[in-house]
């Protein structure tokens, strides 16, 4: 597993930086000016949006600040898992569930005129 800097020196050479005009809440200055930010992270394929602030440069701030928060996460290695066995008991109880189980489907079965006899 390759790890992803999180430097924001790094980032932003690697990063991809699009800048739009945003709708909604802010009014016309945010629906006027190219304020919304979309980050794209080339080696990652990662896509990260900010559209909160009227401001371009806050907006900025906040998407690499997404981007190194999903960068962390994607760092972050799953432990191995350590196969264990199931202890004798558990084995014993599994299989009493199981016969319990079986005869009470069998009573429910219907009883044949052959085996009533």
């Amino acid at each position: 597993m390759k790890r992803h800097s999180i430097d924001l020196k790094n980032l932003k050479k690697e990063a991809q930086i699009d800048y739009y005009k945003s709708s909604g809440p802010g009014g016309q200055h945010k629906n006027k000016t190219m304020s919304c930010v979309r980050l794209y992270h080339n080696p990652t394929g990662i896509r990260v949006i900010a559209t909160e602030s009227r401001s371009q440069i806050r907006n900025r701030e906040l998407a690499f600040k997404r981007l190194q928060v999903k960068l962390i996460e994607l760092n972050i290695k799953d432990k191995e898992r350590i196969p264990t066995k199931k202890p004798r008991r558990v084995k014993e109880q599994i299989l009493q569930n199981k016969k319990k189980r079986s005869q009470k489907k069998q009573s429910r079965k219907r009883v044949s005129e052959n085996e009533a006899e």
